[in-house]
């Protein structure tokens, strides 16, 4: 199961769908299609500074105060991940 953590200053996404074998899991590709995307969208489109850590299984996004234009690419992935997490319930969580 993956679960997705999105707080007032971090968002968390930890665990492993299970949907599929390895290489071939379309759920744990697509949250991580979403986590990568907001990173490098923040770093990219935007002045804000963020940290993060991507490991197998984890990431960790930690930042303060974000411009409209984060907030928005964070609310645009919080989307994503519950549109995840509606398809795909006994395999993404939002917790």
């Amino acid at each position: 199961m993956i679960e997705v953590s999105v707080r007032e200053n971090e968002i968390k996404v930890s665990g492993h769908a299970m949907y599929a074998p390895n290489g071939q899991d379309i759920v744990c590709a697509g949250v991580s299609s979403l986590v990568r995307t907001l990173i490098r969208s923040i770093e990219d489109l935007t002045r804000d500074e963020i940290e993060y850590e991507v490991s197998p299984g984890w990431v960790d996004i930690q930042y303060g105060n974000l411009s409209e234009k984060a907030k928005t690419l964070v609310d645009s992935f919080f989307v994503g991940v519950c549109l995840m997490a509606d398809e795909f319930p006994e395999h993404v969580r939002i917790v």
